[in-house]
């Protein structure tokens, strides 16, 4: 398990080598938010760096919920009884099993790995919403609800899986040789990209994401993934 911190958050990494898979402590002043938990590996980790920063932790956000950002949920639960768990009124249905699209929706197959969880979120969200200091922001394409996390004051942005760092910065749905398994499990390349451009317009100091290490200042970078994405979209349709 590795940490690595920058400013107010902490990325946990499980399996840092093969296939990384990122969870995020969020401090705020008084207590501690957590972002995603794919495995119940984390949950010593979490429960001790809790007791170093003496502050609960009270919140945990599900990005979306493909199996490596929920399957530690019913574990933690367990040791914090009292916590408000926060996801999409949109990947809410999906958590529950329900896969049919809406009929607004691009028809397109939903993607991905996705386990039963007995534990129920008690917060649906929506973008514009805030979670403590944090910012919903609806980013779909991954999954139809996805969301990510945005702190305006610090320029914070944690983005579950509308974005990639491991195996070559990347937008949802844009296949990279050498971690290919997000793109594989992205439900709509088009939304991803829309997506992109959402959060390319936001000042962004630190960036995390699911899979990969923390990025720093990333909008150069991020530009030019999007034109990437646009363009190998737009060649596989001539």
């Amino acid at each position: 398990m590795r940490i690595r911190n920058s400013n107010k958050i902490y990325q946990i990494t499980f399996l840092t080598n093969l296939f990384p898979v990122n969870c995020y402590l969020y401090e705020e002043s008084s207590s501690l938010t957590l972002i995603d938990i794919g495995t119940g590996h984390f949950c010593k980790t979490l429960l001790r760096l809790s007791r170093e920063l003496n502050k609960p932790i009270t919140k945990i956000v599900l990005t979306h919920p493909h199996q490596d950002h929920v399957a530690g949920l019913d574990t933690i639960a367990k040791e914090l009884p009292d916590v408000d768990i926060y996801i999409s009124e949109r990947d809410y249905v999906l958590l529950k099993g329900d896969f049919n699209l809406y009929s607004h929706e691009e028809k397109k197959k939903i993607r991905g790995g996705f386990i039963p969880v007995e534990t129920n979120p008690n917060n649906l969200v929506k973008d514009g919403d805030y979670i403590g200091t944090l910012r919903v922001i609806s980013t779909p394409g991954h999954t139809p609800g996805s969301i990510s996390l945005y702190d305006e004051e610090a320029a914070i942005l944690i983005v579950g899986d509308a974005l990639q760092v491991k195996g070559g910065f990347s937008v949802a749905g844009d296949k990279r040789l050498f971690f290919p398994f997000p793109a594989l499990a992205t439900w709509s390349v088009q939304k991803s990209i829309q997506s992109a451009k959402k959060l390319y317009s936001l000042d962004i100091a630190v960036l995390g994401t699911g899979h990969g290490n923390l990025l720093m200042n990333p909008k150069e970078k991020l530009l030019k993934i999007i034109q990437r994405a646009e363009n190998k979209l737009k060649y596989e349709k001539n």
